[in-house]
């Protein structure tokens, strides 16, 4: 199966805030820039699948499809009490208890991102079923690296250890290909 994930374009938040699972708006120009520079190279017959997040679902519903399934095992990490506050404000022995246990530490009491890997696995698993040659998927930055160590045949403990070693460089609006 081909997938081709789409990260969100950049969503209207200050710099230096940490937010994950917010639900966060996108200025409407950055959507349809994005939507097309990339529309044009996405598979019209492709499913396509969205975290429920406005930054993708809004920009999935631009793009050409033969189907639409919004799935919330695709969202970002939660990152409970750490939401929309500064990073710099973050007391220091927190963000070291994270770094001491980067996948299974609950940021802010949220979620883990053991946790995280565990539903995006169960999505990958779910869409490798259907049998689709390909499918577009509109999420975020950690679930497309979660969903390209799973899609390399990574367990979910090794999927969360990969991805929380490894600092992400995908642009906002950027296509990851991923081929079986």
């Amino acid at each position: 199966m081909r997938l081709i994930l789409v990260r969100h374009p950049q969503p209207l938040v200050a710099p230096g805030l940490c937010y994950g699972s917010t639900d966060l708006a996108v200025a409407p120009q950055e959507l349809e820039r994005v939507r097309a520079a990339i529309a044009p190279t996405l598979p019209a017959d492709a499913p396509l699948f969205s975290s429920p997040l406005r930054r993708c679902a809004e920009l999935a519903a631009r793009l050409p499809r033969s189907s639409l399934s919004i799935d919330a095992r695709l969202a970002e990490i939660d990152f409970g009490l750490w939401e929309m506050r500064a990073w710099d404000d973050i007391p220091r022995a927190e963000i070291d208890a994270w770094a001491a246990d980067t996948s299974g530490y609950r940021p802010g009491g949220g979620e883990s991102v053991l946790q995280m890997a565990t539903r995006v696995a169960a999505f990958h698993d779910a869409l490798l079923r259907r049998r689709h040659a390909s499918a577009v998927v509109v999420c975020h930055a950690g679930s497309m690296r979660l969903l390209a160590a799973r899609h390399a045949g990574l367990s979910v403990p090794a999927m969360a250890l990969q991805a929380a070693a490894t600092p992400h460089r995908i642009a906002y609006g950027q296509c990851l290909i991923l081929d079986s």
